[in-house]
């Protein structure tokens, strides 16, 4: 089956019902308790490499595999690599940016094994690329006294996509998932890189695309709206679009039902676990996360939900028994007009 037609299956899945996406991998390995010896795995590194979460993709893939699989067993119908750092501008922090290309294909392979062994006819398992905003920016200078300067190009950025892409693609991912978007150019950069690695192929790769908002007035770091960015994204005809980590599912519900009114495609959301503590860690229940998304569904207003930072399996399992048997959003279809876009959304 070709990434067109895993698409297809996709959408229909979802016209059934509510799709479950699996939780993070950062705060899973987190609970490990991994030390320095343990990312390296008797490879000989430059620099000391504890942090590094996507390197454990080639040094320690059982861990990478259980935690993929635990969320499988939880009930998660997507499941998204562990990648969100691995990209050469993100790696050069760990002196490992030549390996970004090798642990993209090793994180997809990985998922696709497991999504392939937990797949039926009844419940199809599908398998997201998932790469990051690296740690660089477009849209914002690093430098106060020098507004105009920027530490990459589009083109870099682009470039560097591109390589992650045509790794995670190679190593079996159904689709690519542009997540956690705090800059609205560095995720044009990711579509384009995508647009071209599709073309290269002579293939269809489906995207999705999850904005991420960094404070309370739901504006991402770039300044944009969720409906501004809506706009902006709206012309590479994601297979999803949605939110991920910013706030929990309390705090993020106001823009989900701005986004289920205007999204003509599937609506994906996955919060994360509550509001973190003075520790920085997180405190809301599974039940307390079950019975959140379980609003969400009954009002109609999602597709495909998951969790983000600070849910575990516990969270997905009640997640996916609050949405079972509830109805998944009605995609609209809005009438066709003029839309664009600055820091605020505009129709015409």
């Amino acid at each position: 089956m070709n990434r067109a037609e895993k698409a297809a299956q996709y959408r229909a899945a979802a016209a059934r019902r509510i799709l479950v996406k699996d939780g993070p991998y950062g705060t899973a390995i987190q609970r490990l308790k991994l030390s320095e010896s343990d990312f390296r795995a008797g490879r000989d590194f430059s620099r000391d490499q504890k942090g590094n979460n996507d390197l454990l993709n080639l040094t320690r893939p059982d861990d990478i595999a259980e935690i993929c699989r635990q969320y499988l067993e939880a009930g998660a119908d997507l499941v998204a690599t562990n990648t969100f750092n691995a990209n050469r501008i993100s790696q050069a922090d760990y002196g490992t940016e030549d390996l970004a290309y090798e642990i993209n294909v090793s994180a997809a392979s990985l998922m696709r094994k497991l999504a392939d062994q937990y797949s039926t006819p009844e419940k199809p398992r599908f398998v997201a690329g998932a790469i990051g905003p690296t740690n660089k920016t477009l849209s914002i200078s690093p430098d106060v006294n020098n507004p105009g300067y920027r530490e990459v190009s589009f083109d870099e950025i682009k470039d560097v996509y591109r390589q992650q892409i045509e790794g995670l693609l190679d190593g079996g991912a159904d689709f690519i998932l542009v997540e956690t978007v705090f800059d609205t150019l560095n995720a044009k950069a990711a579509l384009v890189a995508v647009d071209e690695a599709a073309e290269a192929r002579g293939e269809e790769v489906p995207v999705m695309v999850s904005m991420t908002l960094t404070d309370m007035s739901g504006r991402n770091l770039s300044g944009q709206t969720v409906e501004a960015f809506w706009h902006a994204v709206q012309h590479a005809r994601p297979l999803s679009m949605g939110l991920n980590c910013s706030f929990g599912a309390t705090e993020l519900r106001p823009y989900v039902t701005v986004l289920s009114r205007i999204v003509d495609t599937l609506l994906c959301v996955y919060p994360n676990a509550g509001l973190p503590n003075e520790m920085g860690e997180y405190d809301e229940l599974p039940e307390t996360t079950g019975s959140l998304i379980a609003d969400w569904a009954q009002h109609g207003l999602i597709n495909v939900v998951g969790g983000c930072c600070g849910t575990t399996p516990a969270h997905i399992r009640q997640i996916t028994d609050a949405v079972a048997g509830l109805k998944p959003r009605a995609v609209p279809q809005p009438q066709p007009m003029l839309r664009l876009s600055g820091l605020e959304a505009f129709a015409a």
